[in-house]
């Protein structure tokens, strides 16, 4: 059995990159200053689409490999697109705070979902 230690670390690291974005979603809509876009959203947008990117791929070959019951790969795509929605949307306050929330959660929710899978395939 292959070891999905990148996935897992890939993954981990998206999920702290979503709980960065929310706490400065909040901070964007207290403040009403948007983040300043060469200097702050776009260095971070590119750093988050890179793992994002390797991270779809790694998650690809493992729902290949395992073959896991409640994910697929729609829920990836759908993950990496919300991701890098939110990547850029939380530098701007007039950016819908439910949508925000929809989006981050489900993220989220793909992301812990995967870490759960892996984790549960080691402990096998």
């Amino acid at each position: 059995m292959k070891d999905y230690y990148e996935l897992l670390q890939l993954t981990k690291k998206l999920l702290s990159y979503a709980d960065t974005l929310l706490m400065k979603y909040l901070e964007v809509r207290e403040t009403g200053k948007s983040g300043d876009f060469f200097g702050e959203v776009k260095p971070f947008a590119d750093e988050v689409k890179e793992v994002n990117d390797a991270w779809k791929k790694e998650a690809y070959e493992w729902i290949k490999d395992v073959r896991p019951k409640n994910i697929y790969n729609q829920q990836i795509d759908s993950a990496y697109e919300h991701i890098e929605t939110i990547s850029v949307q939380a530098f701007f306050p007039n950016t819908s705070r439910s949508r925000f929330n929809d989006v981050i959660a489900s993220a989220k929710f793909i992301l812990t979902t995967i870490i759960h899978g892996i984790e549960g395939e080691s402990l096998k």
